[in-house]
């Protein structure tokens, strides 16, 4: 997913593996690209797993976090902004007060999440 603040710019959607930046664009917006350019916006789902590296002094401090941790990729529903990341101890921020320069590695999208056991015996075909 992509803030709509990025609209503006040309984009794709994020590849599990993939190693991320995040890019301040000339719009102002942060948002997640493959290098410096910011020419292209790499959109990261709802639900992906990332493992973020080189998380700043601030957000560490204020949410309580190490400069490295695996993030659930969100939305939030208030704001002028929508892309946020939840940690494990349930602190969401969003992508705007990081500093740019973060590392974000894709390690699972929702696609790629295991299903329940139930949710699995639902969508397999039952054998005679």
């Amino acid at each position: 997913m992509c803030d709509y603040s990025l609209e503006a710019y040309r984009s794709r959607p994020a590849e599990e593996g993939e190693k991320l930046t995040l890019e301040r664009f000339p719009s102002g917006s942060m948002g997640f690209t493959t290098g410096s350019a910011c020419d292209l916006a790499v959109c990261v789902p709802a639900e992906s797993h990332l493992l973020l590296q080189g998380i700043g002094d601030t957000v560490r401090e204020s949410s309580g976090v190490g400069a490295v941790e695996e993030v659930v990729m969100t939305r939030l529903e208030d704001g002028p902004y929508k892309d946020a990341v939840r940690f494990s101890n349930g602190v969401e921020v969003l992508l705007q007060r990081f500093d740019v320069g973060l590392v974000a590695v894709v390690v699972g999208s929702p696609e790629a999440q295991p299903r329940s056991a139930t949710a699995q015996a639902a969508a397999e075909p039952e054998l005679v």
